[in-house]
């Protein structure tokens, strides 16, 4: 690994992400601008509390992006949290402050810009797949844009289904449904959400926050019905751009 004593750090925080976008991304953007003191690297963390040795010990880092399953675990660490992140309850974005880490939310932004052109008239009710971090950020822009939205999760809560509980009519009357669990991510390409396929049409409007591989078996299955489909790829630049406005401002 290159000495990183020197350089002007960023970094990912995550578990289990050698497949990091953000590094790819970062590592690229630096190079094109001739940011040869800049440097962007992975801490994976087993525990969100591994930072605490990291924010002892390391120096010259400026910034954070949070990724899986930290987005909700990092908010102790924060002395300050920005609005829009309060309100969605979930961070992605750290910016390192005279006083303290401040919180910011990106990935709304990244979903907003990336799915609002292909909403249509009849796009009034959605399916978010899953209930971490990123699906807080998910359901915060659905609601600005006037979509009423359920969560979709393994176990039963109030005012949730469970996979179990998806039928014809449901999937019929959600023709917008959002995947934020990693079930697909590269190399477990075969692994979808258990949701009844057989019920879309080209009504539905299937959006993966996943980025690899760029087609996941979630999309494929919604495309072989004449779905519209999008893919986490065009999301995740966006917030990255955001994450770069932030730390720089």
């Amino acid at each position: 690994m290159a000495k990183t004593e020197n350089k002007i750090r960023f970094g990912l925080i995550g578990k289990d992400i050698d497949y990091s976008f953000s590094r790819s991304y970062f590592t690229e953007k630096f190079k094109n601008l001739k940011l040869d003191d800049y440097s962007y690297e992975n801490f994976d963390f087993q525990d969100i509390n591994e930072l605490k040795s990291i924010l002892e010990k390391e120096k010259n880092i400026k910034g954070f992006n949070v990724t899986i399953p930290y987005k909700q675990d990092v908010f102790p660490f924060l002395f300050d949290v920005d609005d829009t992140a309060k309100e969605i309850g979930a961070v992605n974005t750290i910016k390192f402050t005279d006083k303290g880490l401040k919180g910011f939310n990106t990935d709304y932004y990244g979903f907003q810009k990336s799915i609002e052109p292909a909403i249509k008239k009849h796009h009034t009710y959605a399916l978010i797949l899953g209930t971490g971090g990123a699906s807080k950020a998910i359901a915060f822009v659905l609601k600005k844009l006037d979509l009423s939205y359920t969560f979709v999760s393994r176990t039963a809560k109030e005012n949730q289904f469970t996979y179990a509980d998806l039928n014809k009519t449901i999937i019929e009357k959600h023709t917008v449904i959002v995947n934020c669990t990693p079930l697909g991510t590269y190399p477990d390409i075969t692994d979808k959400p258990d949701i009844p396929y057989e019920y879309l049409s080209d009504k539905h409007l299937l959006f993966d926050l996943i980025y690899n591989p760029i087609k996941t078996a979630f999309l494929l299955e919604g495309e072989k019905r004449g779905a519209q489909i999008k893919n986490g790829d065009k999301m995740l630049e966006l917030q990255a751009e955001k994450s770069w406005e932030i730390w720089n401002s």
